[in-house]
């Protein structure tokens, strides 16, 4: 993974003494709470609904033992003991005191991390395939092109106050783990006729109040060209971006607006003009972030250990169907880590879970942690003879749910319990539906099938690409749930369609067994999973056993 150089620790440093003394002048009331708020966000720190909030960055979700570690400490020491993990592939300190903030920032560099960035009008912390450099699938690693990018945008003097905040995320595989095609810019590796490999170009995506599948810009552009690429489609928006209106200042707003052959001509016609002056990154400055991102040094060993754990131990091979992934290395696998246990907070780990997963890492992982989108943490590297005491380790933390990708494996975002932004609870509804299911002890035979939850129509939840989206709204002073059907953030994107009226809080959890009911009567297979069986049926037949009522009236 990619560590600090001289330059970045002292650009570290001077940030955060900077952020200190906009602190202690916030605190003797030399800037007011407006003057602030610009500073405050430029350093992701959040004023939430009871309490400030630090967004620590973590850059393409890569993470290691020490640093974890650091993690921990900072729950402790100045918070409640947990931090949660963001679809943004972050980290969130929900409880920390003004006072200690400037300590916490220090407290992070220390072990090369910074919360710069992950807030304001700026480009976000760029995020990436969290199987980036493991997966069977994937033509390369993306995460050298994360890192180049984030260097690149880091105090950008001219992308500092766009419009609007600026989403990038990179994937390397043709199966698309980073939904690219809902951000602001998306990019997917692949490979031209001749065997050059490069980005398919995607702008213009984005979830929130007006959800919106990205379109393609460029079907292929050579690596080289990727920094003034990504420029000229930056500064195109910093032009043309409405600043008028924050509803409509996304460039997905924008791209709408004038249409994507136009975005198109100027974008090509701004990068000619960058060309001239700036060809791109240093090639001696990419190898040497390349490096940074050499696999690790695989070990041999011998796997029938594994196999045999497969064999005796059923509670180990139902969690090892569900948590762990192919690796391009064949005595290897990716093994992601539940933060999604039955009942409890998703995307929430305690200091002592932390602690857990870091000397697992430390010990059987080479070293190496991710954050998913998806909330959950991964070990890109694990040799399979090392997997059923990681396994055991797991289960003395609470941390062996076996749940990836199943219904209790659910998106959801901090809603009114936090944000100040929020309509409706989310983490309520999230531990509901995944106790039912498991009293239920069905989730396995349901298989595959995303949920998604968001407590305001902002989407942090990203409930518009679940195959089943739950917005939670506010309808006269009383929680209303709204249900979509058929979103998708892999490389077959679409935006889910909204079913009908919503629901109270205490009937949504069964309208959604509803669903799960009418898919298991209507799939072909236990191989036909709900998305699967939603495109083929359409709407109607799941719209029917939602509504048994109105069904019932008509008749």
């Amino acid at each position: 993974m990619y560590k600090y150089n001289d330059f970045d620790a002292k650009f570290v440093a001077r940030r955060n003494a900077e952020f200190r003394d906009q602190v202690a002048r916030r605190i003797d009331g030399r800037l007011t709470e407006d003057e602030f708020r610009p500073l405050r966000l430029m350093n992701g720190l959040y004023l939430q609904l009871h309490a400030y909030m630090l967004r620590v960055a973590v850059p393409y979700g890569t993470l290691n033992a020490a640093q974890m570690r650091q993690l921990a400490m900072i729950a402790d020491r100045w918070d409640k003991g947990y931090g949660h993990f963001t679809t943004r592939q972050n980290i969130q300190f929900n409880w920390p005191k003004l006072t200690d903030v400037p300590d916490i920032l220090d407290s992070l560099a220390d072990v090369e991390m910074h919360a710069i960035q992950t807030s304001g009008n700026t480009i976000r912390n760029v995020t990436a395939d969290h199987f980036a450099g493991a997966a069977a699938d994937e033509i390369e690693d993306p995460r050298p092109i994360a890192e180049l990018l984030r260097q690149w945008s880091t105090d950008h003097p001219e992308f500092q106050f766009l419009p609007r905040k600026f989403k990038i995320a990179v994937t390397g595989s043709p199966n698309d783990r980073a939904v690219t095609r809902a951000h602001d810019i998306g990019l997917r590796m692949v490979r031209n006729a001749g065997g050059e490999s490069g980005f398919e170009v995607i702008v213009g995506g984005g979830l929130g109040r007006t959800p919106m599948i990205g379109k393609v810009l460029r079907e292929f552009l050579p690596k080289r060209d990727l920094l003034p690429y990504v420029e000229a489609i930056v500064s195109v928006y910093n032009l043309l971006g409405r600043r008028d209106n924050k509803y409509k200042a996304r460039i997905k707003i924008t791209v709408h607006e004038h249409g994507i052959e136009r975005i198109r001509t100027l974008v090509e016609d701004r990068f000619a003009e960058i060309l001239g002056r700036f060809s791109g990154a240093d090639q001696a400055q990419l190898a040497a972030i390349e490096a940074a991102f050499a696999p690790p040094a695989y070990i041999k060993a011998p796997t029938e250990a594994f196999e045999a754990a497969l064999e005796r131990d059923p509670v180990f091979r139902a969690w090892a169907d569900t948590n762990l992934s192919d690796h391009r290395n064949p005595d290897y696998a990716t093994l992601s880590i539940s933060l999604k246990a039955h009942g409890k907070t998703p995307g929430d780990a305690s200091s002592d879970q932390m602690r857990a997963m870091a000397d697992i890492a430390e010990a059987f992982a080479h070293n190496e942690l991710r954050v998913s989108h998806e909330q959950n943490i991964i070990l890109p590297h694990v040799h399979k003879s090392n997997i059923p005491q990681i396994h055991a380790l797991l289960r003395e933390a609470g941390l062996a749910t076996a749940n990836i990708g199943l219904i209790s494996d659910i998106i959801a975002c901090p809603g009114m319990d936090y944000c100040a932004l929020a309509t409706a609870r989310s983490i309520p509804v999230a531990q509901e539906i995944a106790e039912r299911f498991a009293e239920m002890k069905i989730e396995h035979d349901v298989g595959p099938l995303k949920v998604k939850i968001s407590g305001c129509i902002n989407a942090c939840g990203h409930h518009h690409v679940g195959h089943i989206g739950i917005l939670g709204l506010d309808r006269a002073g009383v929680e209303n749930y709204q249900i979509t059907l058929g979103g998708d953030g892999t490389q077959d994107a679409a935006i889910g369609a909204r079913v009908g009226p919503g629901f109270p809080a205490d009937e949504i959890v069964g309208a959604v067994e509803r669903l799960v009911d009418a898919y298991l009567r209507l799939r072909t297979s236990r191989d036909e999973t709900f998305i699967e069986t939603y495109r083929r049926l359409g709407m109607a037949p799941f719209k029917a056993a939602l509504y048994p009522q109105v069904r019932a009236d008509a008749a």
